[in-house]
């Protein structure tokens, strides 16, 4: 199974195959040269990638760049003073 370190940011920082979600957070630890897992958790996040890809999935925003015209969907026929 597939494991990455996401960072506070929501991004991923590193990937890694592992058989069990502690021995991926063990993994990380080490490579990030952190021993306490409370200082760790508070930085990273280990998940697993299928979990990571849910999430962004299921709670990706639309860019504000892509504005929204709910005007144009909007129907005139409750105008009033459109003939």
């Amino acid at each position: 199974m597939e494991f990455v370190l996401v960072n506070s940011a929501g991004e991923v920082e590193d990937k890694i195959d592992s058989i069990t979600p502690g021995g991926a957070e063990h993994y990380f630890m080490e490579r990030k040269r952190m021993y306490d897992k409370k200082e760790f958790s508070k930085v990273w996040k280990v998940k697993s990638k299928k979990e990571y890809d849910l999430n962004e999935m299921a709670f990706k925003r639309k860019p504000s760049s892509d504005p929204v015209h709910w005007w144009k969907e909007e129907d005139n026929y409750l105008d009033i003073d459109k003939s």
